[in-house]
């Protein structure tokens, strides 16, 4: 299918396949990857940032992008609604619909609180449902919580806060039992054994998974356990405003629906955000690998009534987004494919760096690749390496790809490249939202309370960069914590006067700051429109 002008570059790939097959790349030292990553990663480019001069962390850096909507305007007022006629009235307000939102719902439901789940788009439209190659646990005899978190504090760069990791690789094995009872159909061995793999950063095999679809088989299992237990969703309806009580605790959420824009007002006497991660904000003009309403939603809510951020200056790119061809340019393709065997090779055919370095490395070690050492390959629209999938036939056997990584295999497939024979090409894609509102470790956040965060919207579970396949399990840790420590809460909570005062406090801020903008937020959905020069 690969033009001819990638012809001369195969060539040299397939050439020097067996070679690199039994290549053994030395992994880097702590100090080359420090290096490597302040003058290749994106996070270290300082002109792609601002400095926040409103707000909880005024004096903070975020990415130009993100600072723009922080320090924006509501899209209401407090005279928009009537506060004292709400249009629900619930224990537990869920926003968002994804993988964090509806286990949070689930256990909610389950302590017995009236719960209701709120999304933007449809319940499942979130960066869940397209996360692909697996959710960690260390659930094996050669392996403990206690190693899971050495690996994740480390690929972490030492900043996570400890007693939120530790409650994530201690519950992971937990986490997997309860979804392997809800119904998900992870990978087995013919005695029943879950098969367990290698992710970049591991020390361990602990990555479990179905298929190149476990995101999509989580999901799926969720939200049919939302449905059975009747958990009302409201679909195509955003949070664009938290409501506070007159205590400053959160009580609820001003909503808009996406078709019509109508207002309406939901009273809670606890709020969930689980509002996912940010890739279409599109930082530094990168492609993403997120679902079409990762815009940082929760982020804005939970700032501009005051909760603090924590990390909102590290963002993933995930190594290996589809440079080639441009139908799919920045779809993900899983880090699965290094782990069964994949290695990354450049324009001349040679294998540049261990396939399973953090995912930060290897963003930059392909960058740097594509920039100061000249060897990317031009796909027509930027640069690449070729990802040499071949390899992975020749070390597992004939048919691994397509039992192993099928979806991989069809997506490519569509486009005439037989990824069993024939490498791809890839680039780093923006993928996660390494930072997010900062919680305690029930769930809350830490300075408003009954206001819990859950998912990718949280900062501070992973540190400044997160391991393969801890982002499955955080949104079902962190997601079923927050369900459960929500209902509790609700059952000793009195809901104030409702307010939305901050809104005009946080104006004031802007004003008293200097700051002029006709931007307001949350941005709800990006913006594709073609922009013609006047």
């Amino acid at each position: 299918m690969y033009a001819e002008s990638f012809q001369k570059s195969l060539a040299l790939v397939e050439e020097a396949r067996e070679k690199n097959i039994a290549l053994e790349p030395v992994r880097m030292t702590a100090e080359q990857k420090e290096t490597l990553l302040a003058t290749f990663h994106p996070d270290y480019k300082a002109d792609e940032f601002v400095t926040l001069t409103v707000g909880p962390n005024k004096g903070d850096k975020v990415p130009t992008e993100l600072g723009e909507i922080l320090q924006a305007h509501s899209r209401i007022t407090a005279d928009s609604v009537d506060l004292n006629a709400p249009d629900y009235d619930v224990d537990v307000l869920v926003i968002g619909g994804g993988g964090a939102g509806t286990s949070a719902a689930i256990e909610a439901h389950e302590a017995g609180a009236k719960v209701m789940i709120v999304t933007k788009l449809r319940m499942g439209d979130a960066n869940t449902m397209m996360a692909e190659g697996g959710i960690q646990a260390a659930d094996k005899p050669n392996d403990s919580p206690a190693i899971h978190f050495v690996d994740a504090f480390g690929g972490g760069h030492f900043a996570a806060k400890r007693e939120l990791l530790a409650k994530l690789v201690c519950d992971a094995p937990e986490a997997i039992q309860w979804l392997s009872e809800l119904g998900v159909e992870f990978d087995k061995t013919e005695d029943g054994t879950m098969v367990t793999t290698h992710g970049g950063g591991t020390s361990r095999k602990r990555m479990h998974a179905a298929k190149d679809y476990s995101g999509a088989e989580i999901m799926r299992t969720l939200r049919d356990e939302v449905l059975n237990r009747q958990i009302p969703v409201v679909d195509f309806t955003a949070a664009i405003e938290l409501i506070l009580d007159d205590k400053g605790n959160a009580a609820g959420a001003v909503l808009m629906n996406m078709e019509t824009k109508e207002l309406y007002v939901a009273k809670a006497k606890t709020v969930v955000i689980a509002t996912g991660g940010a890739g279409r904000m599109h930082y530094q003009g990168f492609p993403t690998s997120n679902h079409y309403g990762a815009t940082a939603d929760g982020l804005v809510l939970g700032y501009r009534a005051g909760a603090k951020l924590l990390y909102a200056e590290t963002l993933q790119y995930h190594p290996t987004g589809t440079a080639f061809p441009e139908q799919i340019f920045g779809a993900l393709v899983t880090e699965k494919v290094r782990s069964l065997g994949a290695k990354l090779v450049n324009v001349n055919g040679e294998v540049f760096m261990h396939p399973l370095e953090t995912r930060d490395v290897t963003a930059a070690s392909i960058i740097r690749e594509c920039s100061e050492r000249g060897n990317g390959v031009e796909t027509g629209n930027g640069l690449g390496v070729w990802l040499d999938t071949p390899m992975i036939e020749k070390i597992g056997g004939e048919g691994t790809i397509e039992k192993r990584i099928p979806a991989m295999m069809r997506m490519f497939g569509k486009y005439g490249i037989d990824i069993r024979k024939e490498p791809i090409l890839v680039y780093p894609t923006l993928h996660y939202q390494n930072g997010g509102l900062d919680i305690n470790v029930n769930g809350m956040t830490t300075n408003i309370t009954n206001l819990f965060v859950a998912g990718e919207a949280v900062g501070g579970i992973h540190g400044k960069n997160r391991l393969m396949g801890n982002s499955l399990l955080d949104i079902i840790v962190f997601g079923r914590n927050a369900g459960i420590n929500a209902a509790s809460a609700a059952k000793n909570t009195e809901v104030g006067t409702l307010t939305l005062d901050h809104i005009a406090k946080f104006e004031n801020e802007l004003k008293d700051a200097g700051i002029t903008t006709d931007t307001v937020s949350p941005k709800l959905l990006p913006d594709y429109t073609r922009k013609v020069n006047a």
